[in-house]
C-alpha cells in the first residue's frame, strides 16, 4: 500500500479561474485559513485562467459577457483593450486583495481516495491531503476536434490557437461551428479573407435581450443534463446567438451565410457529396470539453457518459464539488457555483479544522 506524505488541509481548490477564485473567496469568508485550511492549485505561471490564453485580437468590447468577481468590481475597461491583459490583471488584483492562497504553477495529475476517507491530490509539486475538493479546471485545456473522413493538406487549427486575422489575409478560410467563438473569428477574418461558415445544425438566433428569466431557463436545461449524468452541454449552446459587437460586425462583412456541414475533408479542401471546395485553412470553433481526467480514479463518471451532479456536488461523492462545470460554465454562473460549493462543504465538514484567525 502506498503511504502518502502530504500537506494536510481541509479543502483543495483546483484551478484559479473565475470559478476557483469565487470558491476561494467564499472559503476565506467562511473561516478557512489560507494555506492551512485551504489552498488553490493553479497550473498556469500567472493569474488569468483561460483568459490569459485568449487571442490578442479579442477586445473587451467583443467579450461574450463578463461578470465581476464577488466583492470586487472590475473598473470600466477601455473597450479596445485586449481581454487577455485586462482580465488577468483583474484576477491578479483580486487574489492580492483577498490574500488568496494560490500556489502556481502546479499541475494536478490525479485525485484519489485514501482509506481514512480523506482525498489525496497528486501533483508535479508534491501531494496535498484534503477532506473535500472543489474542482474548477474549466474547459480551455481540452479543445474538441470532431472527426471527419478524409485528409486535408492545408492548415487546421482550433479556436484555442487562434491569434487574430492577420495571418489569414488573402486566403479562403473555413470556420466550423455555430457559437460565439465562430462569430468572433468570422467578425475579424472576413475583413481580410474570404470566409466560408459551416455548422452541423442551423444556427439559433436570439433577437431579444438576455433577460434574467431567459438566463435561468437556459441554465435549467443544462442543469437537467448533468443531474442525469449526461455529457455536458454549454449554457451558450441553449441560449443561441444573440446581438453582440462581434455578431454585428460579422453581419456587416457579409460573413453570416451559413452552409451545412461538409461530408469529408479532401487534400485541397472540403466536400459535400460530389461538390468540392478548395480552401487554405480550416478553423475549428467547435468548443471544449470539461477538464476532469484527473478525477478518473474516483470513478465519478456514470453510464450516461458524464458526472451525475446534485447542484455543484458530485452525486456519488459529497466530498467533490465541480464549479464552472455544466450550468455554471459562465462568469456569473461560476460566481454562484463557488458560493454554493462552499456552503455544501461547510454542511459536510462543519467547522474548519484549520480556522482563520
Amino acid at each position: 500500500m502506498t503511504v502518502y506524505a502530504a500537506t494536510n488541509v481541509d479543502v483543495v481548490v483546483i484551478g484559479a479561474g473565475q470559478a476557483g477564485l469565487s470558491a476561494a473567496y467564499h472559503l476565506r469568508r467562511r473561516g478557512f485559513a489560507p494555506y492551512e485550511g485551504f489552498v488553490v492549485l493553479d497550473a498556469d505561471e500567472a493569474p488569468g485562467g483561460a483568459w490569459a490564453h485568449r487571442s490578442p485580437s479579442l477586445r473587451m468590447a467583443t467579450v461574450h459577457g463578463f461578470h465581476d468577481l464577488p466583492d470586487f468590481e472590475l473598473p470600466p475597461p477601455d473597450p479596445t483593450a485586449p481581454a487577455r491583459e485586462v482580465v488577468p490583471g483583474y484576477f491578479a488584483a483580486f487574489e492580492a486583495k483577498h490574500a488568496l492562497p494560490v500556489v502556481r504553477p502546479v499541475r494536478v495529475r490525479a485525485v484519489r481516495s485514501l482509506p481514512d476517507g480523506r482525498l489525496v491530490v497528486e501533483t508535479d509539486a508534491g501531494d496535498w491531503s484534503a477532506r473535500a475538493l472543489i474542482n474548477a479546471t474549466g474547459t480551455w485545456t481540452r479543445p474538441f476536434l470532431p472527426h471527419y473522413p478524409g485528409r486535408f493538406g492545408g492548415r487546421q487549427l482550433h479556436y484555442a490557437d487562434y491569434r487574430g486575422p492577420a495571418e489569414f489575409a488573402g486566403k479562403r478560410v473555413v470556420v466550423v461551428g455555430g457559437g460565439a467563438s465562430a462569430i468572433h473569428v468570422l467578425s475579424e477574418v472576413a475583413a481580410v479573407a474570404e470566409t466560408v461558415w459551416v455548422t452541423r445544425t442551423e444556427p439559433v438566433y436570439r433577437d431579444g435581450p438576455f433577460t434574467p428569466e431567459f438566463g435561468r431557463a437556459a441554465v435549467a436545461m443544462v442543469e437537467e443534463r448533468v443531474r442525469q449524468g449526461l455529457p455536458v452541454r454549454s449554457v451558450v449552446s441553449v441560449t443561441g446567438l444573440g446581438p453582440s459587437v462581434a455578431y454585428r460586425r460579422a453581419e456587416e462583412l457579409g460573413a453570416l451565410h451559413r452552409r451545412p456541414m461538409f461530408d469529408r475533408l479532401t487534400e485541397h479542401g472540403i466536400a459535400w457529396g460530389d461538390q468540392e471546395l478548395t480552401v487554405d485553412v480550416i478553423v475549428w470553433a467547435t468548443g471544449f470539453r470539461p477538464e476532469v481526467g484527473h478525477l478518473a480514479p474516483l470513478g465519478l463518471r456514470g453510464p450516461g457518459g458524464g458526472i451525475r451532479m446534485d447542484g455543484t456536488r458530485a452525486a456519488t461523492d459529497p466530498r467533490i464539488h465541480l464549479v464552472g462545470y455544466g450550468p455554471s460554465a459562465s462568469t456569473i454562473g461560476a460566481n454562484r457555483a463557488g458560493r454554493a460549493a462552499v456552503n455544501g462543504i461547510v454542511r459536510l465538514l462543519g467547522e474548519p479544522a484549520f480556522a482563520r484567525t
